[in-house]
């Protein structure tokens, strides 16, 4: 065995989900680079298009729309794939909002909304490329999660639940799909320039509170979340399922803003 090209995609065809933005767009443009041939999917099929086309002279991508939420949808649309390209190696699902209220001002809405496309989006997801996965015998699935998966603050609460939600779904899923050959693991960011974030950067004090949280004192940037994502799916990884990979700046390690007198 070698291990001189393990992270290697060529030939693997990925599905990168949530793709026209944010933390998908930079993962839709790292799994080309590496080699893959890559579907960018996103609920906008503008946004999934103008990313498709920054990374043409890289390698193959194609872009389609794709709301997680329809059960059917994200049936047809993996299937379709896999009638088109004969295989689907790689799936990584990025997509999720968050409304942040506390608890006792939450409404059935807003609770609703929030989950049903962070965990029921998700587990839709996970089931679909699950069940071709399993019947080629193969395969590797990469989840997102959060640092919200084990720590939270006011105003948190349901997307914490959801957050958490789909790592049990992904253990459950690993446990499941590994006799099959497919693994199934998660990555957990810490707080990354995103649009999902931008409320928080637009606010001077809570944008450095959050930065502070950060050994290195600052945010992530969507790109570094591209290593971990592509050590999981590619073989390089080809023993590890069931985990959660946290890219999050020594936030869950560093407890506390305060470091003691002489230290």
């Amino acid at each position: 065995m070698t291990t001189k090209n393990i992270f290697d995609l060529t030939g693997k065809i990925s599905v990168v989900i949530g793709g026209g933005s944010g933390i998908g767009e930079a993962v839709t443009i790292g799994c080309v680079q590496h080699g893959a041939r890559v579907v960018c999917l996103d609920v906008n099929a503008e946004s999934a298009e103008r990313v498709a086309a920054r990374t043409r002279e890289h390698g193959a991508c194609e872009a389609g729309a794709l709301d997680i939420r329809d059960s059917a949808a994200v049936d047809r649309v993996l299937g379709d794939v896999v009638n088109r390209h004969g295989s689907l190696d790689i799936l990584v699902c990025t997509p999720s909002i968050n409304v942040r209220k506390k608890i006792l001002d939450y409404a059935n809405e807003e609770f609703d909304r929030v989950v049903d496309l962070n965990l029921k989006g998700n587990f839709n997801v996970l089931r679909a490329a699950g069940r071709i996965m399993t019947a080629q015998r193969r395969g590797s699935i990469v989840l997102f999660a959060s640092i919200r998966a084990q720590v939270v603050e006011p105003g948190q609460s349901v997307y914490a639940a959801t957050k958490a939600g789909i790592v049990q779904l992904a253990r459950g899923a690993a446990s499941e799909l590994g006799p099959f050959g497919v693994r199934v693991n998660v990555v957990g960011p810490g707080v990354v320039e995103t649009p999902l974030t931008s409320p928080i950067r637009n606010h001077t004090e809570w944008s450095k509170a959050y930065a502070a949280k950060s050994v290195f004192n600052r945010w992530g940037r969507p790109e570094e979340m591209v290593g971990p994502t592509i050590f999981l799916a590619s073989d390089a990884a080809s023993f590890v399922t069931g985990t959660v990979l946290y890219a999050d700046g020594g936030w869950l390690a560093a407890d506390g803003r305060f470091t003691p007198p002489g230290m």
